[in-house]
């Protein structure tokens, strides 16, 4: 008992000293505009921490503070893009610079004017580099909103921070792929999410009996019942996810976040102490119609047109269920073999229990009074 006893105050620790990580993830988004300018939304957030904008240090960004500085922060962006029409390089100049709020906080909005033209017919290169230094999980999203093509949106990565843009490329489901990998990738980036699926498979091997949990003796009804649970889940976010990006309902990010890690403490619980034991799939709706909300967080900031946009809804949510599925596919063997052990039921069963519920915790704190608890 004592090395579980020790095990657990280290899991606490752990706990403790890892960043609670906001759910939205860091995003800039550039637009090809019809005027032939380049609009550029960065996070201030993101701004701050790659070069200390708050030079008075008191915990807010003015106006005032960031003309102050335009050309330090024009100076650090066009650094970090390049673009190319045809092969030849093509300079890019700072028009302007603007405010705009996002869902998720304010924004620098950075018109740019190229020296070349962005015309239908031409083809574009890109290759950004904004942040991947200080965040490699860092998203740049490009929607192309040109005059004479099909509005389409692609994604920079770390992995892959060079785009090109050309009439043969350009297709009317482009947008719809290209979301299948980013749903994926935001699945397996959510910490909150992952831990809330996971939430749900660990337990999906053992049933409740006389106020203990017991391994199950059939792989197949086990595995039925997951994804049943599973499909519950994708069917609530779905729908919430989908009325959310169309602007037919909105809730306050902070109270989607709050109640997202709210929904993590509840499933964490149900394992110390299990209330729901059978038909776990209403629970999993219930909490999926919040989680819906809180995907919508990606695709709201695009300006589509409807046609673009619910191509990339589609391909998002698919990638979402494939994410989802993907993880279901490596724990579940592996939590069936092992659900008769004693391994399994101590240290992994309620010591992933005990973590998550120590860091949604931390979580529901920090987004419910907007706070950092542990920097």
């Amino acid at each position: 008992m004592k090395i579980w006893l020790k095990g657990f105050l280290l899991l606490c620790c752990f706990s403790l000293t890892t960043p609670a990580l906001a759910h939205k993830p860091s995003d800039s988004y550039l637009f090809l505009q019809k005027d032939g300018l380049v609009r550029w939304d960065i996070a201030l957030r993101d701004l701050e921490q790659a070069l200390g904008l708050d030079s008075n240090q008191d915990g807010q960004l003015t106006w005032g503070e960031l003309t102050q500085q335009e050309t330090k922060i024009s100076a650090y962006a066009l650094s970090r893009l390049k673009l190319s029409q045809d092969e030849n390089t093509c300079s890019l100049g700072l028009q302007a610079m603007q405010i705009d709020e996002h869902t998720d906080g304010a924004y620098a909005v950075l018109m740019l004017m190229p020296t070349c033209s962005l015309a239908a017919n031409t083809k574009l290169q890109f290759n950004y580099q904004l942040l991947f230094d200080l965040d490699p999980t860092h998203r740049g999203v490009l929607l192309d909103q040109r005059e004479g093509i099909h509005t389409s949106s692609m994604i920079f990565s770390k992995e892959q921070p060079s785009l090109s843009i050309s009439p043969e490329q350009l297709s009317a489901w482009s947008t719809f792929v290209n979301y299948i990998g980013e749903g994926v990738y935001h699945i397996w980036i959510g910490l909150d999410h992952l831990l809330f699926i996971s939430m749900l498979i660990l337990p999906a091997v053992l049933r409740v009996k006389n106020h203990t949990w017991e391994e199950v003796t059939s792989f197949r009804p086990a595995l039925w019942n997951l994804l049943k649970v599973i499909t519950a889940f994708t069917v609530a976010h779905s729908i919430t996810l989908s009325l959310a990006t169309l602007n037919l309902v909105s809730l306050p990010s902070r109270l989607v976040e709050s109640a997202i890690a709210l929904s993590i403490i509840v499933l964490a619980l149900n394992i110390f102490y299990p209330i729901v034991k059978h038909d776990q799939w209403w629970l999993a709706f219930s909490f999926g119609l919040l989680h819906g909300f809180g995907f919508a967080s990606v695709l709201m900031e695009l300006e589509m047109p409807p046609s673009a946009l619910l191509q990339a809804l589609l391909g998002f949510n698919l990638g979402v269920e494939l994410g989802q599925l993907i993880l279901v596919l490596l724990l579940f063997p592996l939590a069936y073999v092992l659900r008769a052990s004693k391994l399994y039921q101590v240290p992994i069963l309620y010591g992933t229990a005990a973590f998550t519920l120590i860091l949604a915790s931390v979580w529901l704190v920090e987004r419910a009074f907007d706070t950092v608890l542990f920097a």
